[in-house]
């Protein structure tokens, strides 16, 4: 059973499911992908995660953005954007939850926790 979003959670959450069955963590699902079960729990996450992805896009805005693909620390991915120069994001990066939607693409949206990266080798 999908629980609604309990008024404990802040309204700037951002909120999971959690399979009652085997524990896995997903976001916005109506199953659990490893078991198929239905008993899932609403959690809020601590907000923070790791990017495993970004790509730049310049399609359909007035400015090139950032979608990227973040792994949360409770063991979940989710599509969302990072601030800042969109060139500035990479693989690795540490990110902390800014808002948790858009209100125009209705995605996360995180900043780089340590700033940006660079790897000079």
């Amino acid at each position: 059973m999908l629980d609604a979003a309990p008024a404990e959670h802040k309204a700037d959450a951002l909120l999971f499911q959690r399979c009652h069955w085997c524990g896995t963590a997903m976001y916005q699902r109506l199953l659990c992908p490893v078991c198929a079960g239905s008993d899932l729990r609403t959690e809020a996450s601590a907000g923070t995660g790791i990017v495993r992805h970004s790509t730049v896009i310049h399609r359909n805005t007035p400015a090139a953005r950032n979608v990227s693909l973040i792994e949360m620390a409770e063991g979940f991915t989710v599509r969302g954007r990072v601030m800042g120069s969109p060139s500035d994001v990479h693989s690795g990066d540490r990110v902390q939850l800014a808002t948790a939607q858009d209100p125009v693409r209705r995605q996360p949206v995180f900043q780089l926790v340590d700033g940006p990266y660079r790897s000079w080798v």
